[in-house]
């Protein structure tokens, strides 16, 4: 079994500092004011090899009247009372106090071993506060500190030296396989939480009284009801932001907003004189946005006259102002009486259990078949969505996945119909339903990229195929016009030999490939131009049908470029060595066309 430590001392001598260094994480709030801390926290901790149960407690105050610095005293005489060894924390700096002599002497009448710790002892101003605690007369002080880190290995020996025998045996582990269930105890200040959790495990655990904003940390308290482990944590109250101006508050606020996150079920606390104000219906939908399920507690009940007709109200006021938590179950109470609490479990275990359910896939498309013919999918642009299968992907809270075509234009109120039958038809009240719908890959669906993220290489390999037939198609061309070249210039070599003129041949500029292309070319040109003074060469044009094939100009050399219809003559043409070329305007070649 751990070692049940409680860490006292007066206010504002670093135990909660001490509490998270021992615990190895932020629990508690800390903060440069005194009495931070005003409720007892548990958690679990380790130091060396040595298991604890820490305890934090309230700043000790000399008062014993009615006032809340009374009941924070009550509160950590318990824990005294239950602890194993007391963990007695002043600071060294300032030295010992009034207050601490009176507590170290309401410790020494207790009767528990006690290990005097003098925290703040980085420098060496603390070590004269730190000596003089030795006039307490419970052991040689151990110089600390819970912000460093400092003087842990003197708190271990010193923590093992009064640990009971039957404790240093066996160090069992705390933790257990069942793990309990987390419910966070959630609403405005003075609603009436701390009251519920008092009730529901029968003693006095948390500070309660008419002051509003009692509670500053988020108090875990582990419980048992019929059989199933329980973990109750009590929160701050949320006010409105723009009411939140103090640094503390805040602090307090992001606690709240983190346990709601660590929870399961989030019982919303509201007081049933004014529920369902503004800040309730937004705790209910931050609830509902972190994925928790949510049940409706209205405390106080026994202030209300005509239940019965309110309470129905309410579930309408309920169902009308949070509809995505639509079935949410309502339990009216009075915690200070103890009136109707009995309801309140069996409303959070079938809760618990809803948002834990696991659907089967062929009942998931059986469900969607109906839905389909109840209420068809619209039609968006001409073209109708259609889902196609369903199926589950997790649980805590049910989380489904869609398929369907056009998935990214399915209307937000068909999507809306889908979660509401299906939470009607499998009974989910009140549990947060997530519906992702998912299209099929279409690597032709973006116009931009030409592919889906998941029809990427399919597509990539495909524009390669046919980058590489296109390669290989450009050089059969080339080798066959350079056969043709070589054929036709050996020929010419053939009948030069033997004496007989060449042939003239109009040859293409296009077909024209190499040096021996180019000297027939120009060789050409030279005779056509002999054989007709005064004329423009023609040049040949491949045949491409009647629509692409071009008309040959006859009009002489020196009449090009003027108007002849008419008898008119008109501007010159603009000539092509001073044209201005546009950008973007290119030939296939790569090379800038003229205006």
């Amino acid at each position: 079994m751990p070692l049940k430590l409680a860490i006292v001392g007066r206010p504002n001598v670093g135990k909660s500092t001490l509490f998270n260094r021992l615990a190895g994480k932020k629990l508690a709030l800390v903060d440069d004011q005194p009495g931070v801390t005003r409720d007892r926290r548990f958690a679990h901790g380790r130091l060396g090899d040595l298991d604890l149960e820490l305890i934090d407690t309230a700043g000790f105050e000399d008062v014993t009247d009615e006032s809340l610095e009374s009941r924070m005293r009550a509160q950590t005489e318990l824990a005294i009372d239950e602890a194993d060894v007391a963990l007695f924390v002043f600071d060294a700096r300032e030295g010992l106090t009034p207050l601490d002599r009176i507590f170290a002497e309401m410790l020494r009448r207790r009767n528990k071993p006690v290990v005097v710790a003098a925290n703040k002892s980085e420098g060496k101003q603390a070590e004269i506060g730190a000596a003089e605690a030795h006039q307490l007369g419970l052991g040689e002080p151990i110089p600390i500190s819970g912000e460093h880190g400092e003087g842990m290995a003197d708190l271990y020996a010193a923590l093992l030296a009064v640990t009971p025998e039957e404790l240093q045996e066996e160090f069992e582990d705390y933790d257990d396989d069942t793990k309990p269930i987390k419910i966070a105890i959630i609403g405005r200040p003075n609603a009436g939480k701390s009251t519920l959790v008092n009730r529901l495990i029968g003693e006095q655990r948390l500070l309660t009284g008419p002051e509003a904003g009692i509670t500053r940390d988020s108090i875990s308290v582990d419980w048992t009801w019929d059989g199933r482990k329980i973990r109750l944590v009590d929160t701050a109250g949320l006010r409105k932001k723009a009411k939140v101006n103090e640094k503390l508050e805040k602090l307090s606020t992001q606690d709240t907003i983190r346990s709601m996150t660590f929870a399961e079920v989030v019982l919303l606390v509201m007081d049933a004189t004014h529920p369902f104000e503004t800040q309730d219906l937004q705790i209910a939908d931050l609830a509902e946005r972190e994925g928790r399920c949510v049940v409706f507690v209205l405390a106080k009940w026994d202030l209300i006259e005509d239940p019965g007709q309110i309470l129905k109200e309410f579930n309408e006021h309920a169902e009308r102002m949070l509809p995505q938590l639509r079935g949410a179950p309502v339990v009216a109470l009075s915690g200070e009486t103890g009136r109707g609490v009995e309801r309140l479990m069996p409303a959070v275990i079938k809760t618990h259990r809803d948002w834990s359910t696991k659907v089967k896939t062929r009942d998931l498309n059986d469900w969607l078949q109906l839905a389909m013919q109840r209420h068809p999918p619209p039609s968006v642009g001409g073209k109708r969505v259609k889902p196609k299968y369903m199926a589950q992907t997790k649980a805590r809270p049910p989380t489904f996945v869609l398929f369907s075509s056009r998935a990214d234009q399915m209307p937000d109120h068909y999507r809306r119909y889908l979660v509401n039958s299906l939470r009607e038809s499998f009974d989910l009240p009140g549990v947060p339903l997530r519906i992702t719908i998912k299209s099929g890959a279409n690597p032709y669906a973006d116009a931009d990229q030409g592919y889906v993220v998941k029809g990427k290489r399919a597509f990539e390999k495909k524009e390669a195929e046919k980058a590489r037939l296109k390669a290989s198609r450009n050089t059969v061309k080339k080798s066959a016009q350079r056969a043709a070249i070589l054929a036709e210039a050996s020929a010419d070599a053939g009948a030069a030999a033997a004496g007989k003129p060449a042939p003239i041949k109009a040859v293409s500029a296009k077909a024209v490939s190499g040096k021996a292309g180019a000297v027939k070319a120009d060789a050409a040109k030279g005779e056509a131009v002999k054989s007709d003074p005064g004329k423009a060469a023609v040049k040949s044009v491949k045949p491409q049908g009647p629509k692409a094939q071009k008309k040959v100009s006859t009009t002489p050399s020196y009449k090009v470029g003027t108007k002849t219809a008419g008898g008119k003559a008109g501007g010159p043409r603009r000539p092509v060595a001073g044209s201005r070329v546009v950008r973007g305007n290119k030939t296939p070649g790569g090379k800038p066309k003229g205006r």
